[in-house]
Formats: structure tokens, C-alpha cells, sequence
């Protein structure tokens, strides 16, 4: 929408802003370093909303909760948008000089009254009301995100429609106005700027529509660069299908474990032909390769390297300890494939790349490695030795007149989830994190954690007594494409008709499973957080099988509550002695 891929605000202005939304983000758990700069500013004094089907742990530090039905995400802010314009509160001299399209955006909310809004999203039109006007009114506002709003069929569009608030506000390009994605990893932003996304070289740089860009890679690299875009990871898997993708290079992803609909991915990982995976641990994809190069710990294992994170900033890594066995840093691994590959790159250094990296990308060009080094990192864009780096981005919106382009309106349909209810899968189950494991478990699930509980199914108190449940019974969830077995939990958060459930411990209780494979047309992002299910007890069997293996040991067994690596591994031993096995 601005340009380029990254958020707009720095965590300086989130503390310093006079109202803050966390939009599908429970960042309590889910980011709680980003959750000290949240607090900071609600203790000096911010308003804090939170939209969530959950009333989180986030939710509980909010002025007000929208629990809204899960999907409804662009109803819910047209609703927003079309409440502001009626009672007058959109910024009229920043739409009039600064965005495109208001009149067709405007013209598309003629539905979204407060009562529609209430009918399809069960939040109530006066808490709408609410937070339409606080929004509106504040001085300076802040608008975070994360996958609840983007792991749906309609990703996309639903983060064009929160854009679209902002833009009805002025909230954008201002310090302390701004929206937010917020990056779950340490460098998922930096993989979007280093180039890992279809269509961009590094630097947010078309390869399809910037021609001189691409002119510079080639002459850099000496080579002539495919003009259109590549697959994502979505398409990569419908290529596995059609039989066009029959080779794959995996690094540092457990795609065996993280995809919606897994016992299909799983099907078709094997029927590679050929499978190698780059890892630090040996995963679940690990052991369906044909080859496995054990790669370093590059956060504290390789000496340099950078990251960026949710602010932008990008900073040196430095090594603090060896790697293990035969394990070797990527970029070692890659160069020395390329030289078997007849490409010989030589040995260049982490400097080395960076310097040509920021030769070919201007948001880069001014962060030299020293100064990267002597600031404790720097902001993108930062285009020369003498920039200090951005603070905040899109201030050229305010400019008189605006510099660029202007930020275009999006006309946003609403689209109900995929995976419709009824009669025979009447709950909707959404999936999510919790603060004391870490995506598939593969790293998080090696120790044990005071704060960890296993896998449960969360239920609301009323659904569990409809259903005949109590707490720690054994319920077995099925979907259309699944089922699995987990024990009940009550969650006094969750409203009648909806559960929750992680992806944390695939190899106890296989959630995605369930999970539908419907992606997002624009994004490919699956359809994670919108399950049909039906939940029943367990077989008696079943639960007495599970009740003795509780009561006795885990089936590995090593005493109940010992931790036990995912490899099968005694726990404590080095795990270069496990890579050197894999390599050999």
C-alpha cells in the first residue's frame, strides 16, 4: 500500500502514543518482548483495545475488548470506517491531498451500519461505536497486527481494510501514528528484505516492474534474472501436486509439521524426488530428506550475519560459541554447494555480502558494517553513511506537495471463512501460540518449562457441560479432514462456540490435522485460525490408555516431566554428536 513491506512505527512511539489496537495479536504471549514497549505506554497513560475472539491475556490490560466472531475482521473495520466518516471524524485535508480512491471506498461501506456490523461480527455496535471514535479522535494512534488477522483466506484484504482506517484518520507518516505488523521471529522481516518473497529482489525491489533494479542485479551477478515472479510456499505445494515440483531445498522450516492440512503435506513431501533440508535440529522434514546439512545456530553461532526486526532495525550478530560437530554456518554451506555446482564464489565473508547487498539495495546503503556495529544497529530506509536511519516511515504523505505516490483507498469485501458450520461441525476452532513453546516444538519442546502444559483443547465453560466434558477428560476433536484427541481445558476467555487449540506438540497432538488448506489468492497464506469441528469424548479405551500412560511415564520412558529431544537423543547430550550421525 506505501511501498514497501514493513511496519511504520518504531517501539520508541508506541510507548509515546496516545492509543494503541492489538488486531489478532495476543501479544501478551505471542511477542511479550514487543508487550514491555505496549505496557510502558498503557502505564503512561495510553488507551489499549484489543480485537480478538478471545478475551487474551492482552485483552485483560485493555480499556475495551471486541470479541469478534473469527473471520469477520473487514466487517468489523468497514463497519469502523463507515461509523467515523457519518459522525465526521475522518481526517478530510489528509484524504484530500495524500490518498486516491475515497469515493468508491466510501460508496462500499453504504452496509456497514453499526447494526449490521453487530449482526455479523456479535461485537456490540455500541463497543464498535467506541472504539471508532476513541480511534478517530486521539491525537496519535498505533494499529498492531499479526496472524490472527493474516493466516485467512482473506489476509489480504483484511489488512488493507485496517489500512483503510488509518487512512480515513491520518494516522500514518506521523510520529506516534502508524500500522504494524508485528514479526513473530527474530528476522522475519529481514527474510521479506533480503528478497524471500516471489516477486522482490532485495530492498523491496519488483522484479517484474523495476526494470533498473533488475538490470543492476544482473550486472552485478552477471547474470540474466527471470522476469517474472516465483512460487510461494503455497504454490510450491500445488506444484507438488501437479507433479511440476518434484525437487526441494528446505531451510530452517518444518513444513512435515506447520501446514494446514498435514497429513496431505506430509503426503506429498514424500513423493519427492529428491528432498534436502538445512537445519539445526533434526526436524520432522529431516528425516523424509534424502540429504540433511547441519547448519549452525546463526543467533549465536556465526560470527556476523545481521537481523531486522518489527521496527526495522538491523543489527550484527555476534558469535558466542562454536558449532557443533560438522555443523556449518549457511552461507559456508551455500557457497559450497555453488562450488560443486560449478559456480565457484569463493569464501566471502558476512561483511562481504552485506557490502554487496547494500550496493544493490538503496534502504540499505548507508548501514556499513561499522556503523551497524557502533549505533547497535540502524532503521531502514537509511540511503547514505550520514543518514541516521528512519524513525518512522511515509512522513512524505505530510509533505506540501506529497512526494511519491499517494496512498490508494481499498474497496474490501467481506468473505465469510471457508470452512463453513453447521449441523455436523458446529464449533469453530481457531489456532494460535502460547508464551512458553515456540511453533512446532522442535526447539522449545527439548526443555522443560514450569509455565508448560501439553496440549489441550480450550473449551468455554458452557460448551464443555453441554457436551458432557470435564476439565482433563479426554475429548476427541475431528474436522472434515481429521481427528485427533486432547484433553479438555477450560477457558473462561472463550465465548460458546468457539475453541483453541496450538501447533506446539505436533508429535502428541497432530493440529493441523484439522486445519483446512484453503489459502488466501494474493498471499497463499492458509486458513489457519477458521476450523469447523465437532468435539465428542474419547473412546473409553482411549482414555484409559491415556489416564495410565499419565499416571505411569511417557512411552520413551524417562520419568514423568524429564525433558526428551526430538531426536530420541539421552537429554544433555551434544548436539554436534547427533550431526555428526546425520551427516555421516
Amino acid at each position: 500500500m506505501f511501498g514497501a513491506g514493513g511496519g511504520t512505527s518504531s517501539y520508541r512511539e508506541v510507548e509515546e502514543t496516545d492509543l494503541l489496537i492489538l488486531w489478532g495479536s495476543n501479544a501478551r504471549e505471542t511477542h511479550p518482548i514487543f508487550f514491555h514497549h505496549v505496557l510502558k505506554a498503557v502505564h503512561r497513560g495510553a488507551q489499549l483495545y484489543v480485537v480478538d475472539p478471545r478475551r487474551t491475556s492482552s485483552a485483560q490490560w485493555a480499556d475495551g475488548w471486541l470479541g469478534l466472531d473469527v473471520g469477520t475482521d473487514i466487517a468489523l473495520a468497514n463497519t469502523i470506517a463507515r461509523e467515523i466518516i457519518d459522525a465526521g471524524l475522518c481526517n478530510e485535508t489528509f484524504i484530500r491531498r495524500a490518498t486516491d480512491g475515497f469515493e468508491a471506498f466510501r460508496s462500499s461501506l453504504e452496509r456497514w451500519t453499526l447494526q449490521e456490523g453487530q449482526r455479523v461480527t456479535g461485537v456490540p455496535a455500541q463497543t464498535i461505536r467506541q472504539l471508532a471514535h476513541a480511534y478517530a479522535r486521539a491525537d496519535r494512534a498505533i494499529i498492531c497486527w499479526t496472524l490472527g488477522v493474516t493466516e485467512h483466506v482473506t489476509a489480504v484484504d483484511n489488512v488493507l481494510a485496517i489500512i483503510n482506517l488509518a487512512l480515513l484518520t491520518g494516522h500514518v507518516g506521523r510520529f506516534g501514528s502508524g500500522v504494524n505488523p508485528l514479526r513473530g521471529q527474530n528476522n522475519v522481516q529481514g527474510g521479506g528484505d533480503m528478497g524471500a518473497i516471489p516477486n522482490m529482489l532485495p530492498g523491496f525491489q519488483d522484479v517484474q516492474d523495476d526494470l533498473d533494479a533488475r538490470a543492476a542485479f544482473e550486472a552485478s551477478w552477471g547474470v540474466e534474472l527471470p522476469a517474472e515472479r516465483g512460487w510461494h510456499l503455497s504454490q510450491m505445494f500445488e506444484a507438488m501436486e501437479r507433479g511440476e515440483l518434484r525437487t526441494l531445498y528446505v531451510l530452517g522450516e518444518n513444513p512435515a509439521q506447520s501446514e494446514a492440512d498435514s497429513a496431505k503435506a506430509l503426503q506429498l513431501l514424500e513423493g519427492l524426488d529428491f528432498l534436502v533440508v538445512q537445519d539445526i535440529l533434526m526436524t520432522k522434514t529431516c528425516e523424509l530428506a534424502d540429504v540433511v546439512l547441519p547448519s549452525s545456530a546463526s543467533w549465536c553461532e556465526a560470527d556476523g550475519g545481521t537481523v531486522t526486526n518489527s521496527e526495522r532495525r538491523v543489527q550484527l550478530l555476534r558469535k558466542a560459541l562454536d558449532p557443533p560437530g560438522l555443523a556449518r554456518d549457511d552461507h559456508w554451506i551455500i557457497c559450497e554447494l555453488a562450488r560443486r555446482l560449478g559456480h565457484d564464489w569463493g569464501e566471502p565473508t558476512l561483511e562481504e555480502i552485506w557490502d554487496e547487498l547494500r550496493s544493490l539495495s538503496p534502504m540499505h546503503r548507508g548501514m556499513s558494517w561499522a556503523r551497524l556495529e557502533a549505533l547497535g544497529g540502524i532503521q531502514w530506509p537509511c540511503e547514505s553513511e550520514d543518514d541516521p536511519g528512519s524513525l518512522f516511515l511515509h512522513g512524505r504523505l505530510w509533505a506540501d506537495p506529497v512526494e511519491g505516490r499517494r496512498a490508494p483507498f481499498s474497496v474490501t469485501e467481506w468473505v465469510a471463512p471457508i470452512d463453513e458450520l453447521d449441523e455436523q461441525f458446529p464449533i469453530r476452532l481457531t489456532t494460535g501460540r502460547r508464551l512458553d513453546s515456540y511453533n512446532t516444538g522442535v526447539q522449545s519442546n527439548r526443555y522443560s518449562s514450569p509455565l508448560r502444559r501439553g496440549e489441550t483443547l480450550d473449551l468455554c465453560p458452557e460448551d464443555a457441560s453441554r457436551l458432557g466434558l470435564q476439565p482433563g477428560e479426554l475429548a476427541r476433536v475431528i474436522s472434515r479432514r481429521g481427528s485427533v484427541e486432547a484433553p479438555v481445558r477450560l477457558d473462561p476467555g472463550l465465548r460458546p462456540g468457539l475453541a483453541f487449540m496450538t501447533l506446539h506438540f505436533p508429535d502428541e497432538v497432530d493440529v493441523n490435522a484439522l486445519t483446512i488448506d484453503a489459502t488466501d489468492p494474493k498471499s497463499g497464506t492458509a486458513e489457519f485460525k477458521a476450523t469447523a469441528i465437532r468435539v465428542e469424548k474419547a473412546e473409553p479405551q482411549a482414555q484409559a490408555e491415556e489416564t495410565l500412560a499419565g499416571e505411569a511415564r511417557p512411552a520413551d520412558g524417562r520419568p514423568a516431566g524429564e525433558a526428551r529431544p526430538a531426536d530420541g537423543r539421552p537429554a544433555g547430550e551434544a548436539r554436534g554428536a547427533r550431526r555428526e550421525e546425520v551427516h555421516a
